[in-house]
């Protein structure tokens, strides 16, 4: 890897040239085959982690075997890192949901790199109030939507992040199930279903192999502001 690779990801946007390679010098890089566990809930939180390729699933599990899912990483992001400073346990389950490469860094490497870069601290902090950010956009929308609009608001936050442009529209470029869809907006599987048949039909989205196109994304917008 080169360090100008890191330029525009979360955790080391701003920081110098020195810094980077400071960092992919003290990193331990590996390949993660889909479907690896990368972490557990609860787990000691013991090293911060970066993902470099790849897609990975956050989830979160109850005591009854439910299962909440969090947010999807992709590549330029960190993940598991604030458990190093929350009670030092993971606070979610990480899994490579396609054939991934991560970096990590043990606690002690990375808490060094922060005190000789100050910026990746910046940038730590600018995280979790994004992803703070984001939580509490979810909850609004639970409360005060309809499951119509939440599922809208979820494939266009994807189409943002996660979508590669073609002539059929907006392809979400990693497998997104009709389940995760559900637990993200807080619906039942059949209602998020019948949904997605609805607006397939309609010739708004396309589905295959667990690849959502987002064809018509003003249509899906115009769904999003209704109450």
């Amino acid at each position: 890897m080169n360090p100008n690779d890191l330029l525009d990801s979360d955790l080391f946007c701003d920081v110098s040239e020195a810094g980077r390679s400071e960092a992919l010098g003290a990193a331990s890089v590996r390949p993660l085959a889909k479907g690896a566990t990368i972490f557990t809930q609860s787990q000691a939180a013991d090293r911060a982690h970066f993902l470099l390729s790849g897609r990975v699933r956050i989830g979160q599990g109850d005591a009854d075997g439910g299962q909440l899912l969090v947010r999807f990483i992709g590549p330029g992001e960190s993940f598991g890192t604030l458990g190093l400073f929350t009670g030092h346990h993971y606070p979610a389950d990480a899994v490579a949901v396609t054939d991934s490469m991560e970096a990590s860094w043990t606690e002690t490497a990375f808490l060094s790199l922060m005190e000789r870069h100050p910026q990746i601290a910046i940038n730590l902090v600018r995280i979790a109030g994004e992803r703070l950010r984001d939580t509490e956009n979810r909850l609004r929308e639970l409360a005060t939507k309809r499951v119509e609009s939440r599922i809208a608001h979820t494939l266009l936050r994807f189409a943002r992040k996660a979508s590669q442009t073609t002539s059929d529209g907006a392809v979400i470029d990693f497998p997104l199930s009709r389940n995760d869809l559900a637990q993200m907006c807080g619906a039942a599987l059949h209602t998020v279903s019948r949904t997605l048949t609805t607006w397939e039909n309609a010739g708004w989205i396309s589905t295959h192999q667990q690849r959502i196109t987002i064809r018509d994304q003003a249509r899906i917008h115009r769904l999003t502001e209704r109450a």
